[in-house]
């Protein structure tokens, strides 16, 4: 098994690198959004990632840090790791099987698509097609990259850690919003308890605080308006020793929240966010998290695809 550390990101960091974007960071006033403190915020704007999401890491990390076989691979997705995924698979000339349920963002499946990855839509949620897609590997004999329980996953989501201590070092806080926890995950192998870690999930999908309560992973409510990002029923086994040692503490965030930090980001800095993506955001932006005076907080926007806006 890959070690999922620091030495682990380093070395996925050179491996991936020249095909990932290193995604700026935004320093913000918090006033602009009518938040008393604290006095700026630092985005790390991950939604400019190619295939819209920080996916990208953990798809590339797989692809090139693993044997692909001649059929190629496959992978279950609620849709950013899909994208991503076909992305990577374009670019490297690999043969890929995307499954997502039928709750998929239609922006998320058009992009699958036009990437030229096999898609194919079934079931009601995640969990469905994790399903098909581990018959469709046993069949075939593909090479499964899963979305977030991977070590090779991990290690990739991680290297937007490395890039963002580099940009960000004097960082007291950083909220990251929680699907299956390959993101956090990473980033908690990054860090190590060296910044104070917290994760933000859907109300209606509390997987990571349902897996802290029960001292496992353990299935959770799917739903929510971020459920084809952030609701894949329980936590990875691997992000889940790396949550229980760094990090503080989870928010959940209601649905009316995040529609509204999808609205707040549009107004205040034109940053066109997906609900998962705006998810973090919205824990500052409502007062689930309210900081303290003087701390510096980060918070990643870690996806941007959706059709929420009407450019027309």
């Amino acid at each position: 098994m890959t070690a999922i550390d620091r030495v682990g990101i380093e070395a996925t960091e050179r491996l991936i690198r020249p095909h990932i974007r290193r995604t700026p960071i935004l320093s913000v006033a918090a006033a602009d959004f009518g938040l008393a403190a604290p006095d700026a915020l630092v985005l790390k704007l991950e939604l400019l990632q190619h295939a819209g999401s920080f996916k990208a890491r953990g798809a590339f990390a797989n692809l090139l840090g693993r044997a692909v076989p001649p059929v190629g691979v496959a992978a279950a997705s609620g849709g950013n790791h899909g994208a991503a995924l076909a992305f990577a698979a374009q670019r490297l000339g690999v043969k890929a099987r995307i499954f997502v349920p039928e709750i998929a963002s239609p922006a998320k499946l058009r992009q699958i698509a036009a990437y030229g990855a096999d898609l194919v839509v079934g079931g009601a949620r995640y969990a469905d097609a994790l399903d098909a897609c581990e018959t469709w590997i046993a069949r075939s004999g593909a090479l499964s990259v899963h979305a977030y329980d991977q070590a090779e996953t991990l290690l990739g989501q991680g290297t937007l850690a490395a890039e963002l201590e580099a940009q960000a070092p004097d960082l007291d806080t950083l909220l990251v919003a929680v699907g299956g926890g390959g993101l956090i995950g990473g980033i908690a192998a990054w860090y190590a308890g060296r910044l104070r870690l917290v994760a933000v999930e859907p109300e209606a999908a509390p997987t990571l605080a349902r897996a802290l309560e029960a001292g496992q992973p353990v299935d959770a409510e799917a739903g929510g308006i971020a459920a084809d990002s952030l609701a894949p029923r329980r936590v990875g086994s691997l992000m889940f020793p790396l949550a229980q040692r760094h990090v503080a503490r989870v928010v959940l965030v209601a649905d009316d929240a995040i529609r509204q930090a999808q609205e707040a980001l549009w107004r205040g800095v034109r940053i066109v966010a997906e609900p998962g993506g705006a998810a973090a955001f919205a824990a500052l932006q409502s007062g689930y998290y309210r900081p303290a005076p003087g701390e510096r907080v980060g918070v990643v926007i870690c996806g941007g695809n959706t059709t929420a806006v009407d450019f027309g």
